[in-house]
């Protein structure tokens, strides 16, 4: 996909803790000349997080391997090893990472066996709670040998 005249990505949107493939066409690549090239990177409105790789050259001109690290924006511009710039005319690249869709956000498994384990230990829990309080409650009667009604009516009243 092409978004702006020399720069491609290996997909139709940049989408946030993805990696993305950058291709760059521009005049670096044009000029035919054997200088390595680096990618100078950053994430936001204020660059954070900023890196700079070496790209790799191809017959398709120079490509890189980023990771989107979650930020709104990515921004960046280019740099031979002889110190010249491709910036977007003072501009940079700016483009835009979209929030990753709450559809694809995976959940591992291992976390939902985990849930269903402690889902099951807190009834385990709970029977033995009620189970304890039961027998307390009984315990005494039964040593009284109080056998009468009222003892009934108090194991109803536990359930």
């Amino acid at each position: 996909m092409e978004l702006i005249k020399n720069i491609f990505f290996n997909t139709d949107k940049l989408i946030e803790n993805s990696v993305v493939k950058i291709s760059y066409t521009g005049k670096f690549f044009q000029d035919n000349s054997n200088t390595e090239l680096y990618i100078h990177y950053g994430f936001g409105l204020l660059w954070e997080n900023v890196n700079e790789m070496k790209m790799e050259k191809t017959e398709l001109g120079y490509q890189a391997l980023i990771y989107l690290n979650g930020k709104d924006s990515l921004n960046f511009c280019f740099k031979n090893s002889k110190g010249e710039w491709d910036n977007n005319e003072g501009k940079n690249y700016v483009f835009e990472i979209a929030p990753l869709p709450k559809d694809l956000i995976v959940v591992q498994e291992s976390s939902l066996v985990e849930s269903r384990k402690e889902g099951k230990i807190q009834q385990i829990w709970e029977k033995v709670k009620y189970s304890v309080i039961a027998a307390i409650k009984y315990l005494p009667k039964l040593f009284s040998f109080n056998t009468n009604s009222e003892t009934v009516e108090d194991e109803n009243s536990l359930k």
